[in-house]
């Protein structure tokens, strides 16, 4: 039985343009997978950060996930990861590892160390470019590199909601880089974007940049859906970009790109599938 497709992506669509965007560049089947699969781990993190979310939501989506690769799935999500677990071998073990940053997210959040920093990126989104590896037809030599470009995505997503973070007690933002870079909680919580606060955000930019370099430079060795991925990679890129134009501006706004803004990305990610990522920047 065919998965209600319209209704997973009205999930895209109503929180992620980014994702959806980049999706339409898949093949058909490619696709409906990436779609079933973005669904599924929207919802664990709505399970978290929505109206009605918290441990008994999370425990809820967990046993969903569950279901679906038991093959007996009853939500219309589950219907979708389910369908696309008969296609590719998506690992379980990618999920019960998203599971441990939705439980991170409960919070209150305080992390320690920029390797700790790391484990979440992955946990949250690396683990999305293990899901999405195997639609895209890569290996697992090309798996390491979706998990790279997934952790620089979720690390943008960080820069770009610092101030939205620390309204819900989340701090992701290493002590050992606040301390090093002379960044105070008190500084955050004031909007005070300090020479110093700017230094700590240029190091993490620059981070994400070169995790963006590796992670791309694994999109010759997908099968299909490079464009698709290129896509959504320059978008988040593109957030970066707005960041430092607007002096890293981020405890009180929220950089985005326009509609337009990501449809002139299309040609980039269109030449950027074709040639990979250029010498200068591998």
């Amino acid at each position: 039985m065919e998965p209600d497709w319209k209704a997973l992506v009205g999930i895209l669509r109503r929180y992620s343009t980014t994702f959806y965007v980049g999706s339409l560049l898949f093949p058909p089947e490619a696709r409906k997978g990436a779609w079933a699969v973005y669904a599924a781990c929207r919802l664990g993190d709505e399970a978290v950060d929505g109206p009605e979310g918290g441990a008994a939501a999370l425990k809820a989506w967990w046993r969903g996930v569950v279901r679906a690769y038991e093959g007996r799935p009853k939500e219309e999500w589950e219907k979708g990861l389910a369908w696309a677990l008969e296609r590719w071998p998506i690992p379980l073990e990618a999920f019960r590892d998203m599971r441990e940053g939705f439980l991170t997210d409960l919070g209150p959040v305080r992390l320690g160390t920029e390797d700790d920093l790391m484990v979440y990126c992955y946990q949250v989104a690396g683990t999305v470019g293990r899901m999405i590896a195997p639609i895209a037809g890569g290996g697992p030599e090309v798996e390491a590199k979706a998990v790279r470009l997934g952790q620089a995505m979720q690390l943008t997503n960080i820069l770009r909601d610092v101030g939205e973070d620390l309204e819900r007690g989340r701090v992701y933002l290493p002590t050992e880089l606040l301390d090093r870079f002379g960044v105070t909680l008190s500084d955050l919580r004031e909007g005070r974007i300090t020479p110093q606060y700017r230094a700590l955000m240029a190091h993490l930019e620059a981070k994400a940049r070169d995790l963006y370099r590796e992670g791309l430079s694994g999109l010759s060795g997908l099968k299909q859906g490079r464009a698709a991925i290129a896509m959504a990679a320059l978008q988040y890129q593109g957030i970066l970009d707005k960041l430092r134009l607007f002096g890293y501006d981020n405890l009180r706004h929220r950089a985005h790109l326009g509609t337009w803004e990501r449809l002139r990305l299309l040609p980039k990610a269109l030449l950027l599938s074709r040639n990979g990522v250029p010498a200068t920047e591998a």
